[in-house]
């Protein structure tokens, strides 16, 4: 449901903007209706897949993102002052969005592996902070403070749900706090993003802009919106409206009763994820479901908290909404895996279940 209301929003949100920059109104949505695809294809793989066989690929795909990235600074597409695209063909694909996964992956084994031992300086927290450091270095080095900040909230909840100790977390999130105040101070238009969060009346037209006419937008909708197609904000009002600002564009066109909608779309997904999680049968499936669910549910907080003014603004795009090929696929791919958990888990269950005689869950008698 989600993604198929992104593939409309983003084809409402775009048009304007793809016939000014290509003439055609269709480039976007073309593009992102694609990778719908390839991402619907990878979640019916990954969901068919045991999940119990990406703990012997961690290394190797931790090994592949690590690369991915190296060759993204050193030869991948810059925009906007960013770089952290590779470009072949008409085609771009973000190693970041990947590096998410990548990283759940890796450390729901690597912490699996730990033990009793993870409770200790040496073996837990000090490999821990090399680990989430050399990634955090790479991706700030594009830089890209949005998903390094959404990496740090997916390891520390694991870190946590590992069952690291309350001196351990009290450590990680001093460090970290340090870290991203400290990496925001170091950019200006980091710390202007602070600012403008403040007091972003003080600049409408500057570095308010973006944050007011988000807003602007929201309240144009009201309760029921302006009607499918009908937003304003997207005729270069709302900067970046098929992307960051693609809720606003939402909420001016369909209203509250949408955006509403959205929000309650991805508690439900949360709370599902984390219920997986629970039921996971085995601590390797637990790590991996709760990091994939804090992922999404991160990201789409900081999304649309950014947008309503709750946080900052931050440039993190919203899960399965905005439009972004890489995102979209990547995130369709950690459903997946998180769909073979549970899979798993309801076989499980149900083998114990006919082993024991019982009757099967369906209420119907067994021939």
């Amino acid at each position: 449901m989600l993604t198929v209301t992104g593939l409309v929003t983003v084809y409402s949100a775009s048009f304007v903007i793809g016939l000014a920059q290509f003439s055609d109104s269709n480039h976007y949505i073309i593009r992102q209706a694609m990778w719908a695809v390839l991402g619907g294809a990878l979640l019916i793989a990954a969901m068919r897949l045991d999940y119990h066989l990406l703990r012997r690929l961690a290394v190797p795909f931790m090994g592949l993102t690590l690369a991915l990235l190296l060759f993204t600074l050193i030869a991948g597409t810059e925009t906007g002052g960013a770089q952290r695209w590779i470009t072949f063909g008409g085609l771009s694909l973000q190693p970041a969005e990947f590096t998410k996964l990548s990283v759940i992956i890796y450390l729901a084994a690597w912490l699996n592996s730990r033990g009793d031992s993870l409770r200790s300086f040496e073996q837990g927290l000090l490999p821990f902070i090399v680990i989430l450091s050399a990634i955090g270095l790479l991706l700030m080095l594009q830089p890209d403070l949005g998903t390094t900040g959404i990496i740090i909230a997916i390891t520390i909840t694991m870190f946590w749900a590992a069952g690291a100790t309350f001196l351990q977390m009290g450590a990680l999130l001093l460090s970290g706090g340090i870290a991203v105040v400290g990496l925001a101070l170091i950019e200006g238009y980091r710390l202007e993003r602070l600012t403008t969060f403040i007091s972003a009346e003080s600049d409408p037209l500057g570095s308010g802009f973006q944050t007011l006419q988000s807003l602007v937008a929201l309240g144009n909708g009201g309760a029921t919106g302006l009607g499918l197609g009908a937003s304003r904000g997207k005729f270069f009002y709302v900067p970046e409206s098929h992307t960051d600002g693609i809720f606003a564009i939402l909420g001016e066109e369909l209203g509250l009763v949408a955006t509403a909608a959205v929000v309650l779309l991805f508690v439900t997904l949360t709370l599902k994820g984390f219920q997986i999680a629970r039921r996971a049968p085995d601590q390797f499936g637990f790590l991996l479901a709760t990091g994939i669910t804090t992922w999404i549910a991160t990201q789409a907080f900081v999304n649309i908290g950014g947008i309503t003014r709750v946080i900052p603004l931050t440039g993190v795009p919203l899960p399965f909404l905005s439009y972004g090929g890489s995102a979209l696929a990547a995130t369709l791919l950690a459903v997946g895996v998180l769909a073979s958990i549970s899979r798993y888990t309801e076989e499980r269950e149900a083998a114990r279940e006919r082993s024991r005689g019982a009757e099967p869950p369906s209420g119907r008698r067994r021939p």
